[in-house]
């Protein structure tokens, strides 16, 4: 990991508190809505979806800003500056339209920052490296959620899941938050005007899309499909509420998913430098079939592990395609996430119309169909590229 950046170094310890807090938020927030506000798992969908939805399609309008004013820095400390302020505020929400509403201003916190942040990671990434480079910043962003997890954990331990106590545990989120911006500020240092537009070949900074960029689509496609078929971590803790496990319990399973996530996050991107991304892909979406077949059968432990696996290796197998075949570097990593939002969105509300009507074994069975049928199309253009493409 030497030859990390050092500007990615402290961007990753922004990550890690930020995600730290978010961590708090999206492990106690099922419970919060499913059994203390007594909202069904319907409600639940509609908030997943609209925080989906908010959180990655304005990532296309910022991903735009940035490509084209040249804006990174500010963007990203605009972004982490509305999350930090607004996660705590879910304390003060009643019923699922506040939380929902609460979500939806967090998460645009996250849309403003992310596509310039990626730009920001790649322009500070070594030639032929962006996938180690991805893959250490997301292992610190996922030790973030991982230490979250942890801290509802212990709080458990002392504290009765109940109305006041898990609304005091949303306020706290506002400490890691400013710490975390704090660090941003103070240590992690602007792109260099001439690098935000480098992937462009005429080097031109106005430039905002390049035609060249539709050879990406196929790609993103496929990925787009994989997270509207692949169930959302907060329906997973539902999954295992609903099969008996304690509250107390609940934040160990996310613990394992985010530590499979943070030992596999930087040797996944070395791996995605060796073999290309659609392979590592590939890879990712296998991991997501059994997640779901161990959740249907009640394997809820390795269930959660693999799912990790999946989000992880995922994520920086695309990031890191992204980064190196984009032209329009900021623009497409907005497109990326802005597709992420309509199917995500879509995804969360299906699953949870089909689980509250029917049951979660209907849910998986169309969640399985569409990620074996995306595996073999995968499977067949893999057997058509190069070795690491």
């Amino acid at each position: 990991m030497k030859s990390i950046n050092r500007n990615i170094w402290y961007l990753g310890w922004v990550s890690f508190w930020t995600d730290l807090a978010s961590s708090i938020t999206t492990t106690l927030l099922p419970l919060f809505v499913v059994y203390i506000l007594d909202e069904g798992v319907d409600k639940l969908g509609i908030i997943i979806a609209v925080a989906t939805f908010v959180s990655y399609a304005f990532r296309i309008l910022f991903g735009y800003v940035s490509q084209r004013y040249a804006l990174v820095k500010p963007l990203v400390v605009a972004g982490y500056l509305v999350s930090a302020l607004t996660k705590p505020m879910l304390a003060l929400v009643h019923g699922y339209g506040g939380v929902a509403l609460v979500r939806a201003v967090e998460r645009m916190g996250k849309a403003v920052r992310s596509a310039p942040k990626d730009a920001l990671i790649s322009a500070y990434s070594e030639k032929n490296k962006a996938g180690r480079t991805f893959g250490f910043h997301k292992t610190l962003d996922i030790a973030g959620e991982l230490a979250g997890a942890g801290l509802v954990s212990l709080l458990l331990l002392f504290f009765v899941l109940d109305d006041r106590s898990i609304r005091w545990i949303f306020a706290g989120t506002l400490l890691p938050g400013l710490v975390g911006l704090y660090l941003l500020i103070r240590k992690v240092k602007d792109v260099p005007q001439p690098r935000l537009a480098s992937g462009a070949d005429d080097g031109k900074p106005g430039r905002v899309w390049d035609p060249r960029d539709r050879a990406l689509l196929p790609m993103l496609l496929v990925y787009f499909l994989a997270v509207l078929f692949m169930l959302s971590d907060q329906y997973l803790i539902v999954r295992a509420k609903e099969t008996g496990f304690a509250d107390a319990v609940i934040p160990l399973l996310v613990m394992v998913s985010t530590l499979t996530q943070t030992l596999t996050s930087y040797y996944s991107g070395v791996l995605r430098d060796r073999i290309g991304s659609q392979r590592l892909l590939l890879y990712a979406l296998l991991a997501a079939i059994g997640s779901v077949f161990l959740l249907r059968i009640g394997w809820i432990w390795p269930g959660f592990v693999l799912f990790g696996l999946f989000t992880v290796v995922s994520l920086n197998a695309m990031r890191a395609y992204i980064a190196e075949q984009a032209r329009s570097t900021a623009f497409v990593f907005g497109l990326f996430y802005g597709g992420v939002a309509l199917f995500g969105a879509l995804g969360a509300l299906i699953m949870g119309q089909i689980w509250e009507r029917w049951d979660f074994d209907t849910v998986a069975q169309v969640s399985l169909a569409g990620l074996v049928l995306l595996s073999l199309y995968l499977a067949a253009r893999c057997s058509r590229c190069e070795p690491g493409g």
